[in-house]
């Protein structure tokens, strides 16, 4: 058995791995990680539309695949819905919103007074247009009634260190942990609606002042297109079996992520109804997302 979309070594590669591991003790079949990268994971999704619906081809991807490229591509090769298989979530996690400690504000109360009378003048970094970064600033933007500046760039990394010089103020990014944890950048919430495992104490976005604020991405495992409902429960039940080992749960909460577990009929329905919101928030976004 074969899965994943990402380069190796990223927060999805990982997660899959850590998945893999332990459906492959509970099926007594080897799961071998095939990264497929490229087009933020259209390759390797594009590789599973076109393979047998056997149950030995999986495809472990994230949101950014199934709704962030319905809305922001313009010819999609497949459907995120009908062109798949569902086999489960694993897991939703959040970005965490930080700011340059040079900001006067310790919290996120603070940050919405301060963004609101320096309208225009706060520059926030996204690793491109049409990211999950972008659509998190641009809906904080809205519901805050605030004008930060967005300054994208090629990847959450480069966007990072220009925050640590100060260039820009603020980044919605699930990989800042390093930099909180070394005093470096200090973190004002979370994106997504409960709160991050690795911190807690802190509250989340909507918590914080924007109530019903909510940017979440999530895991999901899918399989090709025509598989038999009796291979897809058995892979339903094997990942909820991967998701209730202790270990499993400690590595994947260790990243940030909120465990789920799902039937396929509740994938579909994720996947839908988080593509009409984005829709509703690309709609508002100056410019487009294209």
């Amino acid at each position: 058995m074969s899965a994943a979309c990402y380069a190796a070594g990223g927060f999805s590669d990982q997660a899959s791995r850590i998945i893999a591991e332990a459906m492959s003790r509970n099926l007594g079949q080897t799961i071998v990680i095939e990264n497929r990268a490229g087009g933020g994971g259209r390759i390797g999704s594009e590789a599973v539309t076109k393979m047998a619906p056997d149950g030995y081809q999986l495809l472990m991807t994230t949101n950014g695949t199934k709704t962030y490229m319905a809305v922001v591509e313009k010819s999609l090769s497949y459907d995120p819905v009908t062109d798949f298989t569902p086999i489960s979530l694993v897991g939703k996690y959040g970005l965490l919103m930080v700011v340059n400690p040079s900001v006067p504000a310790k919290n996120l109360p603070e940050f919405l007074t301060y963004a609101r009378d320096n309208k225009g003048k706060i520059n926030y970094a996204t690793s491109g247009m049409g990211s999950g970064l972008h659509f998190a600033g641009e809906l904080f933007n809205a519901m805050g009634k605030i004008d930060m500046v967005h300054v994208p760039y090629k990847g959450s990394g480069p966007g990072m260190q220009d925050v640590l010089a100060g260039v820009c103020q603020v980044i919605f990014d699930g990989a800042a942990k390093p930099q909180i944890d070394a005093g470096k950048v200090r973190l004002l919430g979370t994106t997504s609606s409960v709160r991050d495992p690795r911190y807690p104490d802190m509250p989340t976005i909507s918590e914080g002042g924007l109530t019903g604020y909510d940017l979440t991405y999530w895991v999901g495992i899918f399989a090709p297109k025509g598989l038999p409902p009796e291979i897809q429960a058995r892979l339903n039940a094997s990942v909820k079996t991967a998701l209730a080992d202790a270990d499993v749960q400690r590595k994947l909460n260790g990243m940030g992520m909120t465990l789920v577990g799902s039937t396929p009929e509740q994938m579909v329905q994720e996947i839908r109804t988080e593509t009409a919101k984005l829709r509703q928030i690309a709609a508002s976004i100056p410019g487009g997302v294209n």
